[in-house]
């Protein structure tokens, strides 16, 4: 069974900092697409970052560019994703997700999110 678990959601005042990561179990992290998403009340789920398996190529909403960072270490498993300058309108539910590397790159995974594998999700709130 493959599980990812995320953390690191909190309520944060604009302009503020957070850094929220997702381990994954039972697959072989190395062999995965790994990406962020988000999804706020009465919006759909959107690509925040993805991944590609080696960490060399990274992919961002343009909302988000500038102001958040995605990064993977293969050895330790964790993905993590580095929020700063935070805004209200980023308030949502931030989940993991992950496809291996044989169906999908990191850029089609950020545009069409679906399939794979996803965490339950962690809330950060930002307040004005």
């Amino acid at each position: 069974t493959q599980v990812l678990v995320e953390s690191g959601g909190a309520v944060v005042q604009a302009g503020e900092s957070l850094s929220l990561s997702c381990t994954a179990s039972g697959l072989s992290f190395d062999e995965y697409v790994m990406g962020w998403f988000r999804q706020a009340p009465g919006k759909e789920r959107e690509g925040v970052s993805c991944i590609n398996w080696s960490g060399t190529h990274t992919v961002y909403a343009d909302s988000v560019k500038g102001r958040f960072t995605i990064s993977r270490h293969n050895a330790k498993n964790p993905l993590n994703l580095q929020l700063n300058s935070l805004q209200p309108e980023d308030t949502a539910v931030y989940y993991c997700a992950a496809r291996h590397t044989a169906v999908i790159t990191s850029d089609e995974f950020c545009i069409t999110p679906g399939g794979g594998d996803w965490g339950q999700g962690t809330q950060v709130t930002v307040s004005s």
